[in-house]
């Protein structure tokens, strides 16, 4: 039997890393990486993105786009750890559970386009309740995540973990211009009509997210309340494997969050929490930026892939 070759381009990056962490030890497929020194052979990588059956891009914006450029191959399929086409037409946006259909998209899509750290929380809140109509698409939505500081790369990493660490910051907000090149991705698929602002984060922790947005419930759908935006978000999500939905008596009783709480695992836990008396809610997404932000994701998605192979070999067996 023949199993697919899954080529990991850029595997020594942050992403990269934990993919092939994650997939070491699989015998339902066989993994590609380049040596040392071919990893930045034009030749070497486009032969070996040529010759597989699915390619994982763990690369920078443009060295994604120069990698996909290079595919002469039609039935290579590409798995883009990158921001390069996240809102890019033909690209089918890897987040399985963002809306019914997804995860059978995913299985029959060439091009699949793995969600940003960031953006994974907040779609994971907006969209159901944009979809059930409780959150109008023109509401002003702020975003507020703070991040482990292995959101930031390898840079980051060294910073806090280097010589230098003593010097590194304990927490630092940054992308004080509002211009997160996250954003448009977040309007666009959480279904957004009004550009989102967003202020992200570090904390001198390695990884794990806490996101959250506030909503002020008298500016939503008429008769929407807690229960009902906790409830829309309990069903979208009711046969989510890999997404919790914390219970309203958890979330009244929680005083804090954990960024760090899902670390190591592939989840997303979802939270809502209130204050009736003011009318104002919060919602929260907890969850792993390596892991179901990351390279958590990309291998949930490549499952999917191959279950979409397979279901095709059976078929035409």
């Amino acid at each position: 039997m023949r199993y697919p070759l899954v080529f990991i381009d850029g595997d020594q990056g942050t992403t990269g890393l934990q993919i092939h962490e994650r997939l070491r030890g699989r015998d339902d497929l066989r993994l590609l990486t380049l040596p040392a020194g071919q990893r930045k052979d034009a030749r070497a990588r486009a032969d070996a993105i040529n010759g597989c059956d699915i390619a994982i891009l763990c690369l920078p914006d443009s060295a994604a786009r120069e990698a996909v450029a290079s595919i002469v191959n039609p039935a290579v399929r590409v798995i883009d750890a990158s921001s390069a086409h996240r809102t890019q037409p033909g690209w089918t946006y890897g987040f399985p559970e963002m809306t019914a259909g997804q995860a059978q998209r995913i299985a029959g899509a060439l091009r699949v386009s793995n969600p940003g750290c960031y953006p994974t929380g907040a779609i994971g809140l907006l969209r159901p309740l944009a979809e059930a109509g409780l959150l109008p698409h023109d509401y002003p939505i702020a975003i507020h995540a703070v991040s482990g500081y292995s959101g930031g790369g390898r840079i980051a990493v060294d910073t806090y973990e280097g010589p230098e660490a003593t010097r590194a910051l304990p927490f630092q907000v940054y992308g004080l211009d509002l211009a997160h090149k996250h954003t448009p991705e977040i309007r666009q698929h959480a279904g957004l009509a009004r550009r989102p602002a967003f202020v992200p984060a570090y904390g001198a922790f390695r990884q794990g997210i806490v996101l959250t947005v506030a909503l002020e419930l008298d500016l939503l759908a008429p008769g929407t309340d807690v229960g009902r935006l906790h409830a829309c978000l309990l069903d979208h999500y009711a046969n989510a494997r890999h997404v919790e939905v914390m219970p309203l008596a958890e979330s009244a009783a929680a005083t804090h969050l954990d960024p760090q709480a899902l670390n190591g695992t592939n989840d997303l836990r979802l939270g809502v929490f209130a204050n009736c008396e003011h009318g104002q809610v919060l919602l929260a997404a907890v969850f792993d930026n390596l892991g179901k932000g990351a390279s958590g994701a990309a291998v949930q998605n490549l499952d999917l892939m191959l279950a979409g192979v397979a279901a095709e070999v059976h078929r035409a067996a």
